[in-house]
């Protein structure tokens, strides 16, 4: 008998959990499948596993990811296994389930074989008692597998989080059509900034069909001398584009904001000193590469885990706060921990604090494209409470924003070695 439910869990939207059991033979199998959308952009997961602790974070595995350790030079390529909801110990116990199933058909036609995986199954087995450090890969194209941080709100050091944009393989593999067409004349231009575009999308909360409107535009400001003079509200945005998804079926409504601009020669770090609550109403335009800081609550929010947003500090620390504790798939029920659900729950109400004014902390938007802004209260004159930094990027830095691969100068008098 098979037993399929369609539910719902936070960071991995809608999946369906398949259950299997044979009353023969005894044999049973789980697996999920996601239920949800392809995400905008592939993930990568890089865990360094150093204690017993670690082999306990629980993971989401989509089909299409791709499981690596590479101590052991070990790939699990994607496709080959269904996704699954485990812990980092669990996968390793899959693998080894996997490499064990065959073995008595190895040994009986190829015993040479058989040793040898006998031998990589003992190597995986010894992972598991952690004497030496090892790296978890989980890299999935979808965007939709994930894995625990056990000290939420705070960084964890030993996960690393990359977002990355898909190949044309990729999208290939995913069932998704890249795209062919030209890019469109700078004639039309015009027509597109006074258009409304929409195309067919599903939504994020209950996959009904739902319609995405795309709107490129300027964000502009009155003049204070002159009312009928509109300037350029932000310097390094002169165009960004909104797109908006209204769900007609469950009533779910979201929008996010792109850079419509050049990256900028230098990144900007923004530090702002919250001490009223006026500072809420601060109008702000998060980019998708913008990370977050809070030093008093010591949090770090990475680039493009917020997406672009157009909106003001109360609402990035709304944000925030249902991101990490509202939506945390490990604040309640089965998988909860009393410890990090408290820890969890006192960060929200510190973000709480900060957002009524009961609070004073700071708050840093550091954008290594440049392309962040924060308003600031005593325009024309500099904001006491502000302090606005450019800095030179590092060669992470440009590796994140894919600068390092780009060539933009004499590309046309470079000669290809036949």
């Amino acid at each position: 008998m098979t037993r399929l439910l369609l539910t719902k869990i936070p960071f991995f939207k809608e999946i369906i959990v398949s259950s299997f059991a044979c009353e023969n033979c005894g044999w049973v199998n789980n697996e999920i499948q996601s239920a949800g959308k392809i995400q905008e952009e592939g993930v990568q997961y890089k865990l360094l596993v150093s204690s017993k602790e670690d082999l306990n974070r629980e993971v989401v595995k989509a089909d299409c990811a791709t499981t690596k350790i590479p101590e052991l030079d070990f790939e699990i390529p994607p496709l080959t296994q269904k996704g699954a909801l485990s812990t980092v110990e669990g996968l390793i116990d899959r693998a080894v389930a996997g490499l064990e199933q065959d073995q008595p058909t190895r040994k009986a036609t190829d015993p040479e074989v058989a040793l040898k995986i006998e031998e990589f199954i003992e190597k995986l087995m010894k992972l598991k008692d952690v004497k030496v450090p090892f790296t978890l890969i989980i890299d999935d194209p979808s965007g939709n597998s994930f894995v625990e941080n056990p000290y939420a709100p705070q960084k964890d050091e030993a996960l690393l989080i990359t977002q990355y944009k898909r190949d044309s393989a990729q999208d290939s593999m995913l069932g998704l059509q890249a795209c062919t067409e030209e890019e469109t004349p700078q004639s039309s231009m015009d027509d597109l900034r006074n258009e409304v575009l929409q195309f067919g999308t599903n939504c994020p909360e209950c996959n009904a069909p739902a319609e995405t409107n795309m709107k490129l535009v300027r964000i502009l400001r009155q003049s204070v001398l002159d009312p009928a003079e509109w300037l350029l509200e932000i310097p390094h945005f002169k165009e960004v584009i909104i797109m908006a998804t209204n769900c007609e079926a469950c009533g779910h409504r979201t929008n996010e904001v792109k850079s419509g601009g050049a990256t900028e020669p230098l990144g900007t770090k923004i530090t702002l000193r919250i001490t009223d609550p006026s500072d809420m109403s601060r109008d702000l335009l998060k980019s998708e590469t913008c990370a977050i800081f809070i030093p008093e609550l010591e949090f770090e929010l990475g680039m493009g885990i917020l997406g672009g947003k157009f909106t003001t500090l109360e609402g990035l620390l709304t944000d925030v706060k249902e991101l990490i504790v509202v939506k945390n798939p490990f604040i309640a029920g089965d998988s909860s921990a009393p410890e990090r659900s408290e820890k969890l729950r006192e960060f929200g109400q510190k973000l709480n604090e900060i957002i009524s004014g009961k609070r004073e902390a700071h708050i840093i938007l550091r954008d290594s494209a440049g392309n962040s802004y924060l308003q600031n209260l005593y325009a024309p004159d500099p904001d006491p409470e502000m302090k606005i930094e450019k800095y030179e990027r590092t060669f992470e830095d440009n590796e994140e924003l894919g600068l390092n691969d780009m060539n933009t100068e004499d590309y046309k008098e470079q000669k290809v070695d036949k």
